[in-house]
């Protein structure tokens, strides 16, 4: 058969790969080495203590390469190679330490190394609060909790896990959670008579189970993960959980993206011991306390409208200070250290009882 003349030499092409890949490869090289001389700079200037890590230096460099890309790669696709990169360059600076809330294969480890990249050290820990304490012992740099969910709602443990910490909010990652139905090689599909998953994941799927295994007995599992990792040994039962549970533990997808919500999401927050500087598109986090009187809501509501500062969120706890006492948590655009929302603060500092900010941080780039 003739080749088509229109057609580019395949050869000629491969060539041309391997040319770029090398280019490619001595560009990463030149870039670690530079990530090695901002260590030595860092360590003399502020010690050893010194944070490695900015979240808003690398926002701002991921925002600069979704901008002035273009294509054929989608800007999100960019953006998670060389966040790959940059985890790789910042490893030979000083390794990430990331506590998370596990157990391994839980959408929190996703939302880790969406994040911090593969290159991070990731320690699963079994609950939020001790995600905090790792934290705030500096056995971590950084921890990784969910917040909420687009579907189930506000993580009122991460909530509450903030009234007693002086940690900071420096980031933000927000995962598209997709959920499959998965067995052990030795469960026929037929027999399936128990399925396990998180009691947010069966309410997430719970349509679908109606629909395709009616009367079939779910139970909660304290995570996922433990969900994958218990069909792993059984016959006849299943599990409803993410791609890293299904990959660790090698599970057979039975069906997959069974989510009721298309497009269900959860977001999670970066917590950490240092005030992260503007990125130029960032977001805040309060806590604020008030006291039992009408109108208290509106006292804080009124601010933000009047001064045209966007609030993203807004979320009551019950305090514990009194009863029918509540903590407002809120969310906002902008930064503390913007000129617009320094009165939106002093008027809602002085109508508290008490006012927190928790952080301001960069708006979730991927």
């Amino acid at each position: 058969m003739s080749q088509d003349k229109s057609l580019p030499d395949l050869a000629a092409v491969r060539k041309e790969i391997d040319q770029i890949d090398q280019q490619l490869q001595q560009l990463i090289n030149q870039r670690a080495a530079c990530a090695q001389k901002v260590a030595q700079v860092k360590i003399a200037e502020e010690g050893e203590g010194a944070f490695f890590y900015r979240p808003e230096r690398e926002a701002q460099v991921l925002r600069s390469i979704m901008e002035r890309n273009q294509g054929p790669l989608s800007n999100e696709e960019v953006a998670r190679l060389f966040r790959e990169i940059m985890s790789a360059c910042l490893a030979l600076e000083r390794p990430v330490k990331v506590a998370y809330l596990g157990p391994e294969g839980t959408f929190t480890q996703q939302a880790t190394i969406k994040h911090f990249g593969h290159s991070a050290v990731c320690v699963p820990m079994a609950a939020i609060d001790e995600v905090f304490r790792e934290v705030e012992a500096g056995s971590a740099d950084y921890g990784v909790v969910p917040i909420e969910n687009s579907t189930e709602g506000v993580i009122s443990h991460t909530l509450d896990s903030f009234m007693d910490s002086g940690l900071k909010i420096s980031g933000e990652v927000v995962l598209r959670i997709h959920q499959h139905l998965l067995v052990g090689e030795n469960t026929r599909p037929e027999k399936i008579s128990t399925i396990y998953s998180h009691a947010s994941s069966l309410a997430q799927c719970r349509k679908w189970l109606d629909a395709h295994y009616p009367g079939i007995e779910r139970v909660p599992m304290p995570s996922n993960a433990e969900a994958a990792r218990k069909v792993k040994g059984e016959w006849h039962s299943a599990a409803i959980a993410g791609d890293m549970a299904a990959e660790l533990y090698n599970l057979k997808r039975l069906a997959e993206n069974i989510e009721d919500t298309p497009d269900n999401s959860t977001r999670f927050l970066i917590i950490g011991r240092q005030t992260v500087p503007a990125s130029g598109d960032d977001k805040t986090s309060l806590m604020v306390s008030m006291r039992n009187q009408p109108g208290a809501l509106h006292q804080i509501l009124e601010p933000f409208n009047r001064h045209n500062i966007d609030m993203t969120r807004i979320e009551s706890r019950p305090s514990r200070s009194g009863a029918w006492n509540y903590v407002f948590f809120i969310d906002f655009a902008g930064h503390v250290d913007d000129e617009r929302v320094h009165p939106v603060l002093k008027e809602i500092g002085e109508r508290a009882a008490d006012i927190k900010v928790l952080g301001s941080y960069p708006r979730g780039v991927l």
